[in-house]
């Protein structure tokens, strides 16, 4: 029989506290005045907000730790800590190993998330693309409509300062991760399917594995909704409520009359075939209007007016890292974005094609420079024929040398193979291997007009903040020439 997570005031232990699932966790939990702390390798936006929350942060991982996590009660007894650890964390790590000689109850990130929400009306929104997205517009407008849910999700957003907030009410909001199979963990009220794809092929062999995933989860949810453009969650989930981007498609929710610029999107919404209004998204891409969609087909199940959410989804900024403007230096664009399956690539350069006009409106001078950092050898090599063709929306692509995430390289795959895999569709590709390999590129690459938009999971948006501050001081430099 599995353990019972304790919420009564027994300590938390996080070992890899600063992830960004992690973290969401530790910070709901110390908000809860519950005794948290965790271990990290390093001092980061997201772990400071922890230690201002009140968790004990421990700056390596020794087993040392777990003693140190532990409580000692008046009575001189040792309460050891509930240990918390992701799928990231290998049996080999020695807070790990000592936790387990301790004897201390240990869990998985998603065993204390499905507790959360067994306390709660849950709202689990799971899919393979969008989850962050949908997470957050959903949370968002619920929390600006006076629902006042919690809220849990993979990235961060401004209007919470982070990637958690405790609410009042009986609702959470938290995304849903199929990506080690823990989705079938959690049940709610409210479960959404944004999409369902083969994403991550170290742990499933087949799209029917994936599918069985989202079956046992959609089971374990009250009411199911889920997108009617992706075939799979129409013919196999067979949701309760559905939305779609298709007039024709029959869906409960639907828009119309899209029109994209680059500061946004409009379309009218329909509710089962009566007219709700018009709604404005200051995010780019069809695919943002499809999860938002999702998120007001949430609020309306709550009973939120359209007219309150017609007024605040103008508001909405997004989370971190999806379609993220870093800044204009020397006349370029900056945009950092998480994408890193081919589906996630297409869309993302789709939009960043129509924000290039906002860049420059003359058509024959302006360019979206994408500069892909390939994320996990196992994807990569399973979809290699669908990364290839993924690119057609930019004009020159950069490709890095893969990011492992600390897997082993089974199939021999590299960066250069996937340089020439996407040669083969695309007429302007370049190979840089590692990071100081990317700024040299661009240094030379880039120009005024470009937009240069950095895809990655991994560690490629370190190299940002270096590229625009060499654009800024090319600006200067030409300036300082034309006096």
């Amino acid at each position: 029989m599995p353990m019972t997570v304790d919420f009564s005031g027994r300590p938390f232990h996080f070992i890899g506290v600063g992830g960004i699932g992690m973290s969401a966790l530790a910070y709901v939990l110390a908000k809860r005045q519950l005794p948290v702390s965790g271990s990290d390798r390093r001092l980061t936006h997201i772990t400071s907000r922890l230690q201002k929350q009140g968790v004990h942060t421990f700056w390596s991982q020794e087993a040392e730790n777990i003693a140190e996590a532990s409580q000692t009660l008046s009575d001189g007894t040792v309460v050891l800590p509930q240990v918390v650890c992701s799928t990231a964390i290998g049996t080999s790590n020695p807070e790990y190993k000592a936790a387990l000689d301790a004897g201390c109850p240990m869990f998985h990130r998603s065993d204390i998330l499905a507790a959360l929400m067994n306390e709660t009306q849950g709202i689990a929104i799971a899919g393979t693309h969008g989850k962050t997205t949908t997470s957050s517009m959903a949370g968002y407008l619920l929390l600006k409509a006076g629902v006042d849910p919690s809220i849990v999700i993979g990235g961060e957003v401004s209007t919470w300062e982070g990637n958690a907030y405790v609410g009042t009410s009986d609702y959470m909001v938290a995304e849903a991760d199929e990506s080690d199979g823990s989705l079938v963990k959690l049940s709610a009220a409210i479960g959404v399917i944004t999409n369902i794809e083969l994403d991550h092929p170290d742990h499933y062999s087949t799209l029917d594995e994936v599918v069985s995933i989202f079956k046992h989860f959609s089971a374990q949810c009250g009411v199911v909704i889920g997108s009617a453009d992706c075939e799979t969650v129409l013919h196999q989930i067979r949701p309760d409520v559905t939305y779609s981007l298709r007039s024709d498609s029959g869906a409960d929710y639907i828009a119309t009359e899209i029109c994209e610029t680059a500061e946004g999107t409009k379309a009218e919404i329909w509710e089962r075939g009566n007219r709700l209004g018009e709604l404005e998204l200051p995010v780019l891409g069809l695919h943002n209007l499809s999860n938002a969609l999702a998120a007001i087909a949430v609020a309306r199940r709550l009973g939120v007016e359209f007219e309150q959410i017609a007024a605040i989804m103008p508001t909405f900024e997004g989370a971190k890292r999806r379609f993220d403007q870093r800044g204009f230096h020397n006349d370029v664009l900056f945009i950092d974005d998480y994408a890193h399956h081919p589906s996630e690539i297409k869309v993302t350069l789709a939009a960043a094609k129509v924000k290039s006009t906002e860049v420059l409106p003359d058509v024959s001078q302006r360019r979206v420079v994408a500069i892909f950092q390939p994320h996990r050898y196992s994807r990569i090599a399973t979809l290699l024929q669908e990364f290839s063709m993924a690119f057609a929306n930019a004009d020159h692509v950069v490709v890095t040398d893969i990011y492992s995430a600390g897997e082993a390289n089974a199939s021999g795959i590299t960066g250069e193979g996937v340089t020439s895999a996407i040669g083969e569709h695309h007429r302007a590709v370049t190979y840089a291997a590692t990071l100081d390999d990317v700024k040299a590129t661009l240094a030379d690459l880039l120009r005024p007009g470009d937009l240069a938009i950095f895809l990655t999971a991994g560690n490629l948006n370190q190299v940002i903040p270096d590229v625009m501050a060499y654009q800024g001081e090319k600006s200067e430099q030409a300036a300082l020439t034309s006096v």
